[in-house]
Order: structure tokens, then C-alpha cells, then sequence
């Protein structure tokens, strides 16, 4: 960690050349990543990154800087090139540092350096093995394993001074089933912020078994029809939907620069009174979870939409200058490379009153959805389009023959006004999701939902 005098003299440094703000971030972080293919090790990689981010405000614009090296006269050097970049006319005071520090966000009990890496190889070649005795259809798998520990100190001139261990761990799967003429691969990626103890919550053979069947099922199944219908999309990872299409667009990175559909719509009816969506960074052992935001503010709660009411946006502290609004604990970054920005952390629907069997059995005919995979979005207007990994038709109020190659179309607001039904089971998913500041982790989820009418590609 930085000493408070290096500290002090870099942003000594800033401040006397007219920023009114500095901030130093520095990271240490130890990467572990192991695969297999077809049951036999293919790469185990192990990697230590280290570096130091220097950012200055001067009022509303922003000048970031970074660099691997930490001496002292190097940061000094650094904040006093960015000051001159943006020069002010104004010296501001270098306020005392408080007593304000943070620890490990949620106990890790296996830290993930101390395993050895033939424990972890034991994992995956269990889950290969199951994928591949799930079907003699499954003619290929992918196993691997990933683990992140990373160290992060934060201070700044508002007398700003903490610091925080994050560490993650993540298994993947996927299986590939062949026929003669083609083939589908289903895959599943759970993780959570913890340590090889990830291993403990979650059965790898039964994450295998279930990520081939995916496959299995979709190999034999006939393409989807097109048309406009009533959608049902599961659990989960489903939620990557609201993530994609409504959630990008309610974070400060768009809502300041008036890129957002949802721009000026504070308090308004946004959504189906049905819908209360959620983005909560303090989630115990949450795959975007953590004590505290890349800015060092503390994470928290922040209820998006309640009974589809807009109430909050994802603010972080730059965003919140040029909105007047203050931070919501949602700035994140990939690395000590990027400039933090708002993001989202773990973001879901909330509970609704409807059981999964309800919804099914008041849907006369429609799609199931009941794994999504990726798509893409336009945040400025909210249009979207995702592929269904694993889809069936629902007829007569019942879950009917699978259908692939089906397509999600439409507009996140749309889609919202639209949602008429929402489950009692919640559930949340991990992924990486990608933006200004670099890719970061972030859980999405919800419980089951109905969607009234949705455009839905396929062929036909």
C-alpha cells in the first residue's frame, strides 16, 4: 500500500495546479484460470497484475491517468502532467485523511491460492465426465475454473482513505452434442464472491448434467416460428434482458449525457405496476458484490423501480457533479486501467405473487424461454435483440415441444409496460458485462416473468 506521505505530495501535487479534486486508485491482483477439454488439462495460467490510477476533476471534466510504476516522484509527475492538461485558476485545500477503512467484504474460508491445482483440475474432470455420460450425443465438453483475488486501496482529497480484498471464484461448463449434419452446445457459469469454498455450494456434476441436456434437447428440437406472441422467460439468467435493455440505460454514464430513454423520467410510471426492479451491491457473497465502489463509497441498495415507478438512477461521483445528484455506491472498473463510471452490480426483478405454475397455466399459447443467451442493445432507444438458448412452445397452458433458433426482439421500456405476470423465484446468474470502464462481474436475475406480447425471430 501507498504511504500517507507518497499520497499526500501526488495529490498535494494535482490540487496546486487547479484541480479541485484528485484521487488515487491502486490494485494488486492475482489471477488463476485453468481448462479442460474432453476431460484432459488444456492450459493453467496464473498472473499478478499491479498499478495506480490518478484521476482529477476540474468541476465537471475529468483527466485520468495510470501507470505501473509507484514511486513517489513518478505519481508526482503524473498528476502534475494531467493538472496541466486541464489547468484551473483556483488552489484548493487538501483535506485530513479520516479513519475510514474496510476489510473483506464477506469471510472467504479456502483461499483460492492456497489450493493446489490438482484439487481444482479433480472439479473439472468431474464435470466432464458427467457431461460426457449425460448422452452418447455429446461428442465434446469445456470445464474450466477461475479465480480472482484482488486488492484495492482508494484515497482522495476529500480525506477519503480505504481499502478492500475482493475475491471471486467461478466454474463453467459446457457440453457440445453432434448429430451428422449439425450441433448445439449448452453451457452454465455459476460463481460468487468466495473462495475455493465456491466448490462446497455448488455440484459440478449436476451443473454438467444439466448444461448437457441443454444441448441434447436443442439438437433435436425444430425451429421456432416467427411472430408476435405472449413470451415467458425463466429464472435466472433471463434477467440479462432487463440488465441489457433497461438497466444500461438507467446509469448515470448515459442518463447525464441525455443518451437515455429514461431521461427526465424520475418518478414516473416506467414499467407495469407489477415490476419492482432492484441493483444491490451489498448481496452477501454476490458475484458483483463488494464493501465498497470503486471510488471507495459504500455500496448499497438502490431501488430502481418500485411498482414500475422510476426511482433511482445508478450514479457514480463525476456523473453526479454534472447531474446534481449524489453517488449511489455504483462507480466500477475492470482494472486500474480504466476511469470508473456508474455500473451495475447485481441487478434483478424482485419477487412477484404469481407461482412458476401459474404463469405456465394461464398462458394459452406462447414461448418459453427458459435459458437466454447473449445479445445486443442500443441504450439511447432501448432496442434489443437476444437469442433463446433453450426454448419450448407453451400450448394449452403447458410447457410443449422444445423449439432453437428463436430470437427476442423489441425495446426494454416496451417490454416493461408489457411484463403482466412475475414469479415467486428469484433467482440471480453470473456474467461479465462490458462497457467504457471495462468488464466487470455482475449478477442479473429475476424471478419467472410473462411478457403480454413480444416480437419473436425464428423462421416461418
Amino acid at each position: 500500500m501507498l504511504t500517507k506521505s507518497v499520497v499526500e505530495n501526488t495529490l498535494s501535487a494535482a490540487l496546486g495546479t487547479g484541480a479541485d479534486f484528485g484521487e488515487i486508485y491502486m490494485e494488486q491482483t492475482k489471477r488463476n484460470t485453468l481448462s479442460v477439454v474432453n476431460g484432459k488439462v488444456e492450459a493453467a495460467l496464473s498472473g499478478l497484475d499491479y498499478g495506480v490510477g490518478i484521476r482529477l476533476f476540474f468541476q465537471n471534466k475529468a483527466i485520468y491517468g495510470f501507470t505501473n510504476d509507484s514511486c513517489e516522484k513518478n505519481l508526482v509527475r503524473i498528476a502534475r502532467e494531467a493538472a496541466a492538461a486541464a489547468r484551473g485558476d483556483r488552489v484548493y485545500p487538501l483535506q485530513g485523511w479520516g479513519p475510514l477503512n474496510f476489510a473483506t467484504k464477506d469471510p472467504v474460508r479456502i483461499m483460492p491460492d492456497e489450493v493446489e491445482k490438482n484439487r481444482k483440475a479433480e472439479k473439472l474432470f468431474l464435470a466432464a465426465e458427467a457431461a460426457r455420460k449425460y448422452s452418447p450425443l455429446i461428442t465434446q465438453t469445456r470445464a474450466g475454473c477461475l479465480d480472482v483475488t484482488k486488492d484495492v486501496f482508494i484515497a482522495n482529497t476529500d480525506g477519503l482513505w480505504a481499502e478492500e480484498r475482493r475475491v471471486r471464484s467461478r466454474f463453467n461448463i459446457e457440453a457440445i452434442a453432434s448429430s451428422a449434419t449439425e450441433k448445439q452446445s449448452g453451457h452454465l457459469g455459476p460463481g460468487a464472491s468466495m473462495g475455493f469454498e465456491l466448490y462446497n455450494q455448488i455440484d459440478v456434476e449436476d451443473t454438467a448434467r444439466k448444461a448437457a441436456r441443454m444441448a441434447t434437447t436443442m439438437l433435436g428440437a425444430n425451429y421456432c416460428l416467427a411472430g408476435r406472441m405472449p413470451v415467458v422467460i425463466d429464472n435466472g439468467f433471463g434477467g440479462v434482458i432487463f440488465h441489457e435493455a433497461c438497466g444500461h440505460s438507467l446509469e448515470a454514464t448515459a442518463i447525464a449525457r441525455n443518451a437515455s430513454v429514461f431521461c427526465e423520467k424520475m418518478g414516473q410510471q416506467i414499467a407495469s405496476s407489477v415490476v419492482t426492479a432492484i441493483d444491490d451491491g451489498t448481496i452477501p457473497y454476490g458475484w458483483g458484490s463488494s464493501a465498497m465502489d470503486d471510488e471507495g463509497t459504500p455500496t448499497q441498495r438502490n431501488v430502481l423501480i418500485e411498482n414500475g415507478i422510476l426511482c433511482s438512477y445508478l450514479v457514480d461521483k463525476l456523473n453526479g457533479r454534472r447531474m446534481g445528484s449524489k453517488t449511489t455506491g455504483s462507480s466500477r472498473r475492470e482494472s486500474y486501467r480504466f476511469a470508473p463510471t456508474s455500473r451495475m452490480t447485481n441487478t434483478f426483478i424482485d419477487n412477484g405473487l404469481s407461482t412458476p405454475e401459474e404463469i405456465i397455466a394461464n398462458t394459452e399459447f406462447g414461448l418459453y424461454a427458459k435459458q437466454m443467451g447473449g445479445g445486443s442493445v442500443d441504450p439511447a432507444t432501448g432496442s434489443f435483440n437476444f437469442a433463446v438458448l433453450e426454448g419450448y412452445m407453451i400450448r394449452n397452458g403447458k410447457i410443449a415441444e422444445p423449439v432453437r433458433g428463436a430470437t427476442l426482439i423489441g425495446k426494454g421500456m416496451e417490454v416493461l409496460q408489457k411484463i403482466d405476470m412475475v414469479g415467486n423465484n428469484l433467482a440471480r446468474a453470473q456474467g461479465m458485462c462490458g462497457s467504457i470502464s471495462g468488464s466487470i462481474p455482475t449478477d442479473v436475475g429475476q424471478p419467472m416473468i410473462r411478457v403480454q406480447e413480444m416480437v419473436v425471430g425464428g423462421r416461418g
